[in-house]
């Protein structure tokens, strides 16, 4: 039975890749494969799991030598089970920049190309067998693709991954509108969530001129809510960092509606990374970024010290 899985701190796109693309394995390859998880999916992706009817899969803590496993949304290994490199890895599906840093024990399918989710790379390899995938699994890759697009707002969308968004949203009979508008609405309901999980959420490792960062991004239509826990991010922020092995958590309030970000300044640390990445000016202990939407695209490649 091959494992399917994605990156710890599970999106809506590490939450429903691996159910599609084990649903391809299993009814259209005939490859026995179940869907895993490396945590709790966030307050979206539950939604998703919810509004379709498709059931949560197991979350397990690492892979052992005789597993077989597909890895998707991601290919680094900083994301992934610890003994990664000690189980069988026979493919990575993905849209990120190329990490680095998995040994397989033999040649493996390789698909990583500059889309703006995993889900619509999935798409393209389904090819006509989509056809045969049920209400859930097409709606599970529609909202993948809303997620990762913001609803086509995000720099990451390419005019492929809105099509494809945008043929599903017909099969389906679903409003791309009213969809979105759900998915934000979960994203943005944080209350039963502590400021260390906050932290968390959606969050990616980073080094920058020697410093390790943990880079985390909170997508929301409501930013006060976040922004009036803004001091308890921040006193939470030194000892996330000391468990997680990171020197600093920068965390980026992303405002989906009005196309910023405001970056939390909990210290100098972080007012240089600010000013030396994003040629602002840090006057307190946040600052705006307009149009700064995208981890991947905007705020990775911008970081320096």
């Amino acid at each position: 039975m091959i494992k399917v899985f994605g990156h710890k701190a599970p999106d809506t796109d590490s939450t429903g890749s691996p159910i599609i693309w084990a649903w391809y394995l299993t009814e259209v390859k005939g490859t026995p494969a179940k869907p895993v998880l490396l945590g709790e999916p966030n307050t979206e992706a539950a939604f998703v799991l919810r509004h379709w009817g498709l059931d949560q899969p197991e979350i397990i803590a690492d892979v052992a030598a005789d597993d077989t496993c597909v890895i998707v949304d991601t290919n680094n290994p900083a994301e992934l089970p610890a003994s990664i490199n000690a189980a069988t890895v026979v493919g990575i599906i993905d849209h990120h920049l190329l990490a680095g840093g998995i040994k397989t024990r033999a040649p493996i399918d390789i698909t990583i190309r500059p889309l703006a989710c995993t889900a619509t790379i999935m798409h393209d390899l389904i090819g006509a067998d989509l056809a045969r995938a049920p209400r859930a699994i097409k709606g599970a890759m529609l909202s993948c693709i809303l997620s990762d697009t913001l609803e086509f707002r995000s720099p990451t969308t390419t005019a492929h991954d809105r099509a494809v968004a945008e043929s599903l949203a017909a099969d389906l009979g679903v409003s791309i509108a009213e969809h979105a508008a759900a998915l934000f609405e979960a994203k943005s309901d944080v209350s039963a969530h502590s400021e260390a999980a906050l932290l968390r959420m959606d969050s990616k490792e980073y080094e920058v001129a020697g410093k390790q960062l943990r880079v985390s991004v909170l997508e929301t239509t409501a930013p006060k809510v976040l922004l009036d826990r803004k001091a308890a991010l921040m006193a939470a922020m030194p000892a996330v960092a000391a468990e997680d092995g990171a020197d600093q958590v920068l965390l980026f309030i992303v405002d989906i509606l009005n196309e910023e970000a405001t970056l939390l300044v909990p210290n100098d640390l972080v007012k240089s990374i600010a000013e030396a990445s994003f040629a602002c000016k840090v006057a307190g202990d946040t600052v705006v970024l307009p149009g700064i939407l995208s981890r991947k695209k905007q705020i990775i490649p911008a970081l320096k010290l």
